[in-house]
């Protein structure tokens, strides 16, 4: 990761960085949505983060990439992030079998997030050696 860090922190924009590197996921054209992939869905979500975009969001709160991955409300955006980041199929498997056990999106994405928690996506996306070291310390411990 860039040099950049505060406090080990994981910007939204490094987030946005990471994602953008990724492979794209097939297109699917939905008319009731304005995104074609996951990863264009990526983009446009975290694009807007720290405003309010479309969501309502609460401006100037500066939130991070952790926060982020939280707080996503969407098993498929979740889904594919952690499939195209290269977290271990195993993990990838029983996450997508743990969201498909519940109901309800929120639900789905709490799923998803419980076997792959945010330092695991961190260590995918930019490869363990180049993780913040507060996030390598909850690396280890797991």
């Amino acid at each position: 990761m860039a040099k950049s860090h505060s406090r080990d922190r994981v910007t939204v924009r490094q987030f946005i960085g990471a994602i953008k590197k990724l492979p794209s996921d097939k297109p699917v054209d939905d008319p009731r949505v304005w995104y074609l992939t996951q990863k264009e869905h990526w983009s446009g979500w975290l694009g807007q983060y720290n405003s309010r975009g479309a969501y309502g969001r609460i401006p100037g709160k500066n939130r991070d990439a952790c926060f982020a991955y939280n707080h996503v409300v969407n098993p498929k955006l979740l889904l594919w992030l952690i499939s195209a980041a290269g977290v271990k199929p195993q993990l990838v498997r029983a996450a997508r079998r743990a969201s498909g056990s519940v109901k309800g999106m929120a639900r789905q994405s709490g799923a998803i997030r419980r076997h792959v928690p945010w330092p695991i996506v961190a260590a995918a996306l930019w490869r363990a050696k180049s993780v913040p070291n507060s996030t390598k310390s909850r690396l280890k411990r797991r």
